[in-house]
């Protein structure tokens, strides 16, 4: 395992990102507004909740894609409720909104935590910041409307898949207070704010972390940068600046990580890199490499040919109560 690089500061990574950003958007395409991704709605939810009143910013088109989304699943029990934004896996090219978004909210709710099942903008209509920005937004919304909506402020979390796993890692180490959004100047933040909930924090209070990728050093096996996210030939320090695992602190969020030895897609260095550099930040972790089982295997829990991999919903649920995020434990409907 390589040592990690010194941890550059709040103040120099922000330069790191707003570097990398200017970079990227001096020299890459917005894509074709035609190229649509028709993702499905998850099934089974309470509530759809726009990002934002009206055109989302940067959206290039009015269709259903072109406005990001939270599904939400409430809790029914007495709360104030954890709540959780699930975010689905798919490359950033698609969305797998049952098996990586519905099932776990429903999973959820049963728990009595609340969840909304994030539909994030998608290559190859919106490369980069566009995931990033919808992913710190649904945590904000979530935040700045606690109250109303009956959430712990101090209680909201990401369960991510994959891609979404990246995201969600990204989330649970970028500045709470940035804005994943750039101009060319190279400007940050208050520039780019919208309204009052954009000065919420976005970071996530933990972070569930399946299959993701959180580690996108080259040596890793399979590891090739996010070209769906970032475009072809992205420049390295645009790539380091989305690598969550280079920008762990001490203030990163405390995480559930699970993989799989036999990950095809992601290998499970990413799972132990990333643990790795928790522990060297003194934040809150738990790894679990399953030796069986292929990329994608959602929950663990409707894989008859994994058997061993059934075990995970308890220990999600036990990581949550040991955390206080679960209170008040309940049977499975």
């Amino acid at each position: 395992m390589r040592s990690l690089p010194r941890l550059p500061g709040a103040s120099s990574l922000l330069a790191v990102v707003a570097t990398a950003a200017s970079l990227f958007s001096a020299g890459a395409q917005q894509p074709a507004a035609s190229n649509l991704v028709h993702t499905k709605m998850p099934t089974g939810f309470g509530m759809m909740q726009p990002l934002w009143d009206g055109k989302a910013p940067g959206a290039v088109g009015a269709e259903d894609d072109d406005q990001p989304k939270l599904f939400c699943y409430p809790a029914t029990g007495p709360g104030p409720h954890t709540a959780v934004v699930v975010l689905p896996g798919g490359g950033y090219n698609h969305l797998v909104m049952e098996q990586e978004g519905a099932h776990e909210a429903r999973w959820l709710q049963t728990h009595n935590i609340s969840a909304c099942v994030l539909q994030y903008r998608l290559s190859p209509r919106y490369l980069y910041p566009w995931a990033m920005v919808d992913g710190q937004r649904a945590m904000r919304l979530m935040r700045f409307h606690a109250k109303d909506w009956g959430f712990r402020p101090d209680a909201i979390g990401v369960w991510g898949f994959s891609a979404g796993g990246h995201l969600a890692a990204w989330l649970a180490t970028a500045d709470p207070h940035g804005d994943a959004r750039f101009r060319a100047d190279g400007t940050y933040g208050e520039a780019v704010q919208s309204d009052a909930i954009d000065k919420v924090s976005a970071r996530p209070d933990f972070a569930i972390l399946n299959y993701a990728r959180t580690d996108l050093d080259p040596s890793i096996p399979g590891t090739n940068g996010m070209e769906a996210l970032t475009g072809k030939n992205a420049p390295q320090v645009l790539v380091d600046a989305l690598n969550p695992v280079l920008h762990v602190t001490k203030e990163t969020s405390p995480s559930l990580i699970y993989a799989t030895e036999r990950d095809e897609k992601v290998n499970s260095l990413n799972a132990t890199s990333f643990f790795n550099a928790l522990q060297k930040a003194g934040v809150d972790a738990e790894v679990h490499v399953f030796q069986q089982g292929p990329h994608g295997t959602h929950m663990g829990d409707d894989q008859p040919r994994y058997p061993e991999l059934a075990v995970y919903p308890l220990i999600v649920e036990h990581w949550l109560q040991l955390h206080g995020w679960l209170t008040a434990p309940t049977a499975e409907k």
